[in-house]
């Protein structure tokens, strides 16, 4: 299942997740403060673990298997209060990283879902 390490999936995860979320903000606005804060609120640990909630549901047990190992690790937050935001959030950008590697369409399936949410617009 795992050709790259965790922190290696969580590292794509990210950068995939934040040009996913700034191509759906420029349908939005041209007003560049705009863009910025719409990105922000999507693109941090709060949102990304609700949005690992949210999909939990119709995950697989292969990949809630990688959700629970990628909340395992270690991760440079001191304040105990978030790192739990943190922990989910990594998962997430697991998760991402992942399917980007492997499957595409399991990616596309989530983005469209994503894109759908009334929180998200």
């Amino acid at each position: 299942m795992e050709e790259l390490g965790l922190k290696n999936y969580a590292h794509i995860g990210d950068a995939v997740w934040e040009v996913f979320v700034r191509d759906y903000v420029i349908l939005k606005t041209s007003n560049s403060k705009l863009l910025h804060k719409m990105t922000t609120d999507r693109v941090n640990a709060t949102f990304q673990m609700n949005m690992l909630e949210y999909m939990t549901n119709d995950l697989t047990a292969e990949e809630l298997e990688l959700v629970r190992r990628s909340r395992n690790l270690p991760i440079p937050v001191g304040r105990k209060s978030i790192q739990h935001d943190y922990r989910l959030a990594t998962a997430f950008e697991v998760l991402i990283g992942y399917w980007y590697k492997h499957d595409k369409n399991r990616l596309e399936y989530f983005f469209n879902k994503f894109s759908e949410l009334e929180f998200f617009k």
